[in-house]
């Protein structure tokens, strides 16, 4: 029987992230991450445009066993039935929601969850994984919160309800999916609800999974400076 794959952090070379940003010296020091994946619910989960769960799935499958982090189950946040993973460090939520109306849900899940932890937005790092049309299948990039939605309805519906906050800790990171060759609206709108192919699964689920830890350490390093 061939044994887990587990993920090491490491630092990657050909990511792009951001230069940190100043932070307030009295800033409390991150204690968790919220983790939180966009996509569709029911026929359309399994399509390019939530890349972010199968993404999220594969990072928590690959976590090393000794941090503890369990297997999704079904719970509630933000006042819906979530596919959730509660670990002791990692949170990973899947969005319930359609993803053009994701904002309200996630904004209520993020702060009920604030409160259920008592903790400070500065000890709560916040993460959204979302799909990215203008990468190539597999790459996992940091984003700055506010940086261009280019075009991705899910992204304007959380920007829209949850705007930077000062010394909250928000970030995103994209998972790319390629591009058609043509670019006109209805060949993108088919592409990003197709199916997954079985070859194009396996590359998010290495590349996707491994990426998101190397991302989650580079948020981390930046957040405890």
């Amino acid at each position: 029987m061939a044994q887990k794959k587990t993920i090491r952090q490491q630092p990657s070379d050909t990511e792009e992230f951001a230069n940190p940003e100043n932070h307030n010296e009295n800033m409390a020091s991150l204690r968790r991450f919220l983790v939180v994946s966009l996509g569709n619910p029911g026929e359309y989960r399994d399509t390019f445009h939530s890349a972010g769960h199968l993404v999220l799935e594969s990072f928590q499958k690959k976590l090393p066993e000794e941090l503890g982090q369990p297997s999704f189950t079904s719970d509630r946040y933000g006042k819906k039935a979530v596919r959730a993973s509660a670990g002791p460090k990692y949170t990973l939520l899947q969005s319930p929601t359609l993803m053009n109306i994701t904002g309200p849900w996630l904004a209520r899940a993020y702060k009920d969850y604030l409160v259920d932890q008592g903790l400070s937005p500065e000890e709560v790092g916040l993460v959204l994984v979302h799909d990215d049309l203008e990468e190539e299948l597999g790459v996992v990039k940091v984003r700055q919160w506010k940086a261009s939605h280019r075009g991705h309805n899910g992204i304007k519906s959380v920007l829209a309800s949850l705007p930077p906050m000062p010394d909250a800790k928000w970030a995103r990171v994209s998972i790319g999916i390629g591009r058609p060759d043509d670019r006109d609206r209805t060949t993108v709108s088919d592409f990003v609800l197709s199916k997954i192919p079985r070859h194009a699964k396996g590359i998010l689920q290495d590349k996707g999974g491994s990426g998101l830890w190397e991302a989650l350490g580079k948020l981390e390093t930046k957040w405890n400076k």
